[in-house]
């Protein structure tokens, strides 16, 4: 018994959710969601979408709790929107951004140069003495984690000394260097 499953997804006021022939569609203030569904049911009642399934197989127990956590996922999103925030640790690592292009200097021999999809808006935080940080916010969480993950693989951080993208609060397992 899928316990994610069984829970209802309250929708918030501002956002309409629809489901018609497989496909469920989310409105809400930041954007529009679309989701494709099979082998289970979904259904809007009292204000809450429920998720359920016919039988008890392997492939539709597995669905049951996935397609509840992507509505969820899609209901925040156009209501609240998503942030994913990256930091560069590293001596002359920079980040800016011209609209949607981000330009990162990660100590290669040139600077890369990012287009960012329309639908995330990208923003950089540079302070004297501070990491500087990219600022991701969307209305779809897994457009986000995308984006993110492409940028933090430019240079992802090493052991030794922590230096190269990483998300902010994240921890990074330390090894020690040399024994003398």
């Amino acid at each position: 018994m899928s316990r994610i499953g069984n829970n209802p997804v309250a929708i918030p006021e501002g956002v309409t959710v629809d489901v018609k022939d497989g496909v469920v569609t989310v409105k809400g203030k930041l954007g529009e969601l679309t989701q494709n569904y099979d082998s289970i049911e979904i259904k809007v009642e009292d204000g809450s979408v429920w998720v359920t399934r016919s039988s008890d197989t392997k492939d539709q127990k597995a669905k049951h709790g996935l397609y509840r956590s992507l509505m969820h996922n899609m209901i925040e999103g156009v209501s609240k929107g998503w942030t994913k925030e990256l930091e560069l640790v590293g001596v002359g690592y920079r980040a800016s951004n011209q609209g949607q292009k981000l330009d990162l200097a990660l100590g290669f021999s040139h600077n890369i140069i990012l287009d960012i999809a329309p639908e995330v808006k990208v923003e950089t935080i540079s302070e004297k003495g501070k990491n500087p940080i990219v600022k991701l916010t969307s209305f779809d969480k897994q457009l986000v984690g995308q984006v993110a993950a492409k940028i933090r693989g430019f240079r992802k951080p090493e052991p030794y000394k922590g230096k190269g993208i990483k998300f902010v609060g994240e921890e990074i397992r330390r090894k020690a260097g040399k024994s003398a």
